[in-house]
Order: C-alpha cells, then sequence, then structure tokens
C-alpha cells in the first residue's frame, strides 16, 4: 500500500462522503452487509459511487485503461465478428453496455462504416452520468459522422435483434464473497469498525442459495474462500431471453470454473485499481478506488443456456484477436516504420502478449442465432474447458 499514492483533499473529501454514505446503511440494516451490497454502493450509489460520482476512471489521468482506450485497431479487429453477427440479425442493431468513455463506439462506427456493415442504431447502456457526458464528447469527435445512431439506454430493451458487447463489464459487477471455514459456510460482509475508525471485514451464515453456489464449485477440502456472482449470471440469463436474433459477446479477465475455482486460488480474486496500480484491499478509499472480481466464464456459459443461448465460442483474447484480424488492421495503419504503425504496434503487442492481456482476458461468444461465422475463434477455440 505504500507504493500507492495519496488522494488529494478534494478527492478524499469525496471519499469521507461515501464513507459516511455506506456508515449510515450498516447502521441502519444492524450493522453488517453482504460484500456485494458494500461494492454496489461505493460504485454505483447515486452521485457518490465510484462510477457514478464524476471522478475521471479512464486514461492517463484515472485508475486504468480498458483495450478501447489503447487503440482503435482493437475496434477494427472486433468488428469483423460483429459484423458477422449483424449479418443474420434483421434488426442490425449493436447493444453495448457499460461503454466507459465512449471510444469502442466511435471507432467501431468507424470500422463498420469501412466494411459497409454500419448498424441500424447503437443503443448504449451505462449507468454513469458523467460517462454518459463523456461518451458525447467521445463520440463526436472520434466519430462525427455516425453518431447520430447512438442512442442511451436507462434500461435494457424488450428485444434485441443484432449484437450485444460487453468489454470489461462483468468484472465490475457485485460479487457475493463465501468462505468455508472448519466446515461452516460463511458470507464475508462489511461491519464498521470503531477502533479503525473505519470499514473491516466480518463474517455471517451463508443464505442457502449462496451456499449451494459455493458447495456445488468450491473444491473439495478445507478452508477456501472466493467470490459467486449471481447478479452477473442473472445479466446474461436476463440477455439471452431479451436477445431475439445475435449474440453477445463478453470480453474479460477471467477464467473457466475448473481454473477460477482452482485449490491454490483460495482467497478468491478481488482487487481494486486505483492510479493504475492495483492492490488487494478492497475496503481502500471508498468512491475512489475501482473494484472488480474476475469471471467465472463457466457460470456465464451455463446462464446463456439457461436463456436459450448457445456457446458460440471460448478462447483467450490472443486468439480472438488474431483471428479476426487485428494484425492486418495493424499493418493498415502504414509502413512499418511509419509514426501511425508505432504509436499501434506497442498497444496490440499488450493486447496479445501472454504476459500482459493476451491470455487474462477472455472472449465468451453466446449465440441465439445460426449461421453465424465465427473468425474469432477460427485460431483456437476453448469452449471445451468451461
Amino acid at each position: 500500500m505504500s507504493a500507492l499514492p495519496l488522494p488529494d483533499p478534494v478527492a478524499a473529501a469525496h471519499s469521507a462522503r461515501v464513507v459516511a454514505h455506506v456508515r449510515a446503511v450498516i447502521e441502519g440494516t444492524g450493522g453488517w452487509i453482504p460484500f456485494a451490497r458494500y461494492m454496489d454502493l461505493v460504485l454505483y450509489a447515486a452521485g457518490l459511487g465510484y462510477y457514478t460520482g464524476g471522478a475521471t476512471k479512464l486514461g492517463g489521468a484515472g485508475d486504468f485503461v480498458t483495450a478501447p482506450e489503447m487503440t482503435a485497431v482493437f475496434a477494427t479487429a472486433l468488428a469483423r465478428q460483429v459484423e458477422a453477427i449483424l449479418a443474420v440479425a434483421p434488426g442490425r442493431e449493436i447493444v453495448e453496455l457499460g461503454a466507459g468513455s465512449g471510444r469502442l463506439a466511435g471507432d467501431l462506427l468507424n470500422a463498420l462504416a469501412a466494411r459497409e456493415a454500419l448498424p441500424t442504431r447503437y443503443a448504449i447502456l451505462d449507468p454513469s452520468p458523467d460517462l454518459r457526458q463523456r461518451q458525447r464528447a467521445t463520440l463526436a469527435r472520434v466519430s462525427p459522422l455516425y453518431a447520430n445512431r447512438v442512442v442511451w439506454l436507462d434500461g435494457l430493451p424488450a428485444a434485441i435483434n443484432g449484437a450485444v458487447v460487453a468489454n470489461e463489464v462483468l468484472d465490475a459487477l457485485p460479487a457475493h464473497v463465501i468462505a468455508r471455514r472448519n466446515g461452516a459456510w460463511l458470507e464475508r460482509g462489511v461491519a464498521w469498525n470503531d477502533a479503525r475508525g473505519g470499514f473491516a471485514w466480518a463474517e455471517r451464515p451463508a443464505v442457502a442459495r449462496l451456499v449451494a453456489l459455493a458447495a456445488e464449485r468450491f473444491p473439495e477440502g478445507g478452508d477456501y474462500a472466493s467470490e459467486i456472482n449471481p447478479g452477473a449470471e442473472a445479466l446474461v440469463e436476463d440477455l439471452g431471453r431479451r436477445i431475439s436474433h445475435g449474440a453477445l459477446l463478453a470480453i474479460d479477465y477471467g477464467f473457466p470454473a475448473a481454473e477460477y475455482y482452482h485449490p491454490q486460488r483460495n482467497h478468491g480474486t478481488l482487487m481494486g485499481h486505483y492510479r493504475h496500480r492495483a492492490h488487494d484491499d478492497p475496503l481502500l478509499w471508498p468512491g475512489l478506488s475501482d473494484i472488480t472480481a474476475h469471471v467465472d466464464f463457466t457460470a456465464m456459459a451455463r446462464a446463456g443456456e439457461r436463456a436459450g443461448l448457445a456457446v458460440a465460442g471460448f478462447t483467450s483474447q490472443a486468439a480472438f484477436l488474431l483471428g479476426c484480424g487485428i494484425l492486418d488492421a495493424l499493418a493498415a495503419t502504414g509502413p512499418a516504420d511509419s509514426v501511425a504503425y508505432l504509436k499501434a504496434a506497442a498497444p496490440v503487442q499488450q493486447l496479445l502478449s501472454p504476459a500482459e492481456m493476451g491470455e487474462l482476458f477472455k472472449v465468451l461468444a453466446l449465440t441465439k442465432s445460426d449461421g453465424i461465422e465465427w473468425p474469432g475463434f477460427a485460431l483456437a477455440d476453448r469452449s471445451h474447458r468451461l
């Protein structure tokens, strides 16, 4: 923690307001809330949460950088797969969940226009008012010719006819933390600790539905703790019921269940992100630090199947982008010694490298339609590992 920069006075004052709000919720509910409730409050409480409180999240001034922020070549490659989905969906719409700065939307619209495959509309569902404002500004700058195709949604549409894109969304949905200790099932939560003058972990017996999920997924043996995310599963299942034609593309960091709940990964995957540094204290600086949990892609696939979706493919981000022609897209930026090429080459290397994002990030495709071409899974498909 000593390597983390300290918040400035304005940020510290905002965090204090978040602490006061969460503390009031805890005191109003008997002195304890599940970690999932804590995560929901510090990330999404209106006007206060990390994603809703107005602070910069993305880019050099924020806390992390996503793939679309790194290079437009990411969207150029993704467009090849999105085009194939739109080709079989009569509605030809795109729904993006959690659009960040809007960069992916702008670059994807430009790339699809170049392929003569523009969607009829590009719908963005994002809970953050300040991010919506930033998205509008980004689209006006990056994709002025096609920004008029973009609409913002307050909730999921009743029916979706096209491609759903969820890039680094599922990891930010509030997760429950379940622990097995001496044979007892407990849920980890958050309480106020007067002695330390801050939040602290506290455990209570877990409810039956969470015990059942954890017992099914945790490895046999002794003490173990990890995340269960029925909220993320419910979102995927809900999307599956709404998709009439097309497919869902989920891009995120995570593992299939056998790796997620590996015996050696016995403390779960929760992490925080603050000023481009990862840390392991999700209770640190509420409202200023992002909180994420890796994605259990097996659970997401099963949720989609419950809603009538079929697994079309599952692979690493590197294999997916290579299958979608990211190296051709890189070459199209200019000669290998040009400024444009060199500017794009470094982030492409980061997107593909097994030591960076290439292996940790995965792509899961769940489809409602037959006949879709899947270039993203042509090089490698790990669906059998789900």
